[in-house]
């Protein structure tokens, strides 16, 4: 069965590099966005990429970083997705950069 809705999108870019108390930013999210009971969330590693510093991040043979650009997606339901966005406030520092997206949501079910 196909069921249809209106949600939102989160797309949150940041680097490997970025650390809440010590431990790795991307993770300390998704611990919170499970905690928080979202729908899901999907951390895409980027190949290469550069940020605010323009310094080129890539996965070249020559230039292995251990600092990749990191995407996290999360779709939900849009009140879900307006309070996880309060409880990322705390976690984000300058620099680091969120779409929010109005979306239409296609779940199928059994």
């Amino acid at each position: 069965m196909r069921v249809q809705g209106k949600g939102k999108l989160i797309k949150i870019y940041i680097s490997e590099s970025h650390k809440y108390k010590s431990k790795p930013l991307h993770h300390v999210i998704v611990e919170r966005a499970k905690k928080e009971d979202m729908a899901g969330i999907t951390v895409y590693r980027g190949i290469e990429g550069f940020g605010m510093d323009h310094h080129i991040h890539s996965t070249h043979i020559l230039t292995l970083s251990d600092d990749l650009p990191l995407v996290l997606e999360i779709v939900d339901a849009a009140e879900k997705i307006d309070h996880f966005l309060c409880c990322l406030d705390e976690l984000m520092k300058e620099g680091l950069v969120m779409i929010v997206d109005d979306v239409n949501i296609i779940k199928y079910l059994k």
